[in-house]
Parts: C-alpha cells; sequence; structure tokens
C-alpha cells in the first residue's frame, strides 16, 4: 500500500491541483492525505475571516470524504504562513507520524508568497522528518518521493516532467467533489477553476498519449515519467 501525502499552503490547492491523483490512489486501495498549513481564510471578498474560515474548514473535510482521503490541518493564518525553524519542525513531526511514501506540494515560484513559503516548508520539513539524529516525539521516517503539483499561480519556471493517467472514475469522483469549494465555483474572485483544472487534465494529458492526466515535476526535473500510481506498485 502507498501512502501519498499532499501538503498545501490553503485549504483546496492540492484539492484542485492533485485530488484527482490522490482518489486514483485511493480506489485502488491506497491511502491519501490532506496536509493544509492554512485554511485559506482570507480569500474572500465577502465573507469575514471567522466565517470564511469556518466555511473553508468544513469544505476541505467534505472534499476529502468524498474521495476517500484524510484530511489534517495546521494552525497558521492565510497570508501570514511563517517560514522557520519551528513550522519546519512541525511539518517534519507530521511526516514522522503520517509516514507517507510519496509527498505532493507546491512548485518553488508564486504569486502567492504562501505557496513558495510551504515549497521551502515542505522541503526542509522532509529533510528533518528523515534526519536520525534529530530527537523528536517520533522516530525519523524519511519520505521517498517528493513531486510540485501543476498550479497556475505557481506557473514561473514550472516544467511538467511527471505524468499521471487519470482513469475516468479517479477523474469524475474528483470532478464532483472539487465543486464543494466555493472559490473553485469562481464564488469569489470570479476565476473559473473548476473549468480550468477540468481542460488542463485533457492539455496534461495529451502530449503524453492520455486521455486526461494531472502533472507534477520532480525535484531534479530530469525524468520523464507516465504512469497511474506513485510509489510502490507505480
Amino acid at each position: 500500500m502507498t501512502h501519498v501525502l499532499a501538503i498545501g499552503a490553503h485549504a483546496g490547492d492540492m484539492d484542485l491541483t492533485a485530488g484527482a491523483v490522490l482518489a486514483q490512489h485511493v480506489l485502488r486501495g491506497d491511502r491519501a492525505t490532506l496536509l493544509h498549513l492554512t485554511l485559506g481564510e482570507r480569500g474572500h471578498p465577502r465573507m469575514t475571516v471567522p466565517d470564511y474560515a469556518k466555511q473553508k474548514r468544513e469544505e476541505a473535510e467534505t472534499f476529502a470524504e468524498k474521495i476517500g482521503a484524510g484530511v489534517r490541518f495546521l494552525d497558521y493564518e492565510d497570508g501570514l504562513l511563517p517560514e522557520d525553524d519551528d513550522t519546519k519542525m512541525r511539518v517534519g513531526d507530521m511526516i514522522r507520524e503520517l509516514k507517507p511514501d510519496v509527498i505532493l506540494t507546491h512548485w518553488s515560484a508564486s504569486i502567492h508568497k504562501d505557496h513558495a513559503r510551504t515549497h521551502r516548508i515542505v522541503e526542509d520539513a522532509r529533510f528533518y522528518g528523515g534526519l536520525k539524529t534529530l530527537e523528536r516525539e517520533r522516530e525519523a521516517y524519511w519520505a521517498n518521493e517528493l513531486y510540485y503539483a501543476d498550479n497556475w499561480e505557481d506557473a514561473e519556471g514550472f516544467a511538467p516532467d511527471t505524468f499521471v493517467d487519470l482513469s475516468e472514475e479517479a477523474y469524475e469522483i474528483w470532478s464532483q467533489a472539487i465543486t464543494g469549494y466555493a472559490y473553485a465555483r469562481g464564488e469569489t474572485y470570479g476565476f473559473p477553476y473548476v473549468d480550468y483544472y477540468r481542460a488542463l487534465t485533457i492539455v496534461r494529458g495529451a502530449p503524453a498519449g492520455f486521455k486526461r492526466a494531472q502533472a507534477f515535476a520532480a525535484p531534479k526535473g530530469s525524468r520523464q515519467l507516465r504512469t497511474k500510481y506513485f510509489g510502490k506498485g507505480a
């Protein structure tokens, strides 16, 4: 069994960019978990921050339930995500606890500073999680694979080299589940996230010879991988 952990800056980030892959792993009998560092609670121009925080948490829990994934939350503030050793240690502790085989997260460059910070936090957290000489509550654990998700907000310098062939069932589960997020429906600032990312599965799939795919970049960007699953048994 493979465990895929998707770590996003805000609730909804990894759901949108990697959710179909997570659903596909769950359908195979694997384990998937979403870890949200913030709720993204400052992302609605017509709702108060507390009200939208409550809504985003409910949306994240509903999405995870619909695709069969686990969901975890840290308590950082949207737009104020700290990039310090305490944050990296906390995420590293989550990696030690959850023991994922594969981690998915943000690309390094982004128009949103929380995304770029999450990229660096996760890279260091993976290191801290696997550092045997660093004593923490749980024993060290090294996550073998790391990939960066395909996000239009993180597009600068992003060159996908890993394409995951999506089954029709996984695509449909994700496609329906993601509409549970108000922002994805375009109800915050009007961007048609659902339409964009549904179409992107075709755009990324076609060059790889797939009907639909979600795309990722490996840390070294040195391999072309076409697969149906990450990790064990791919």
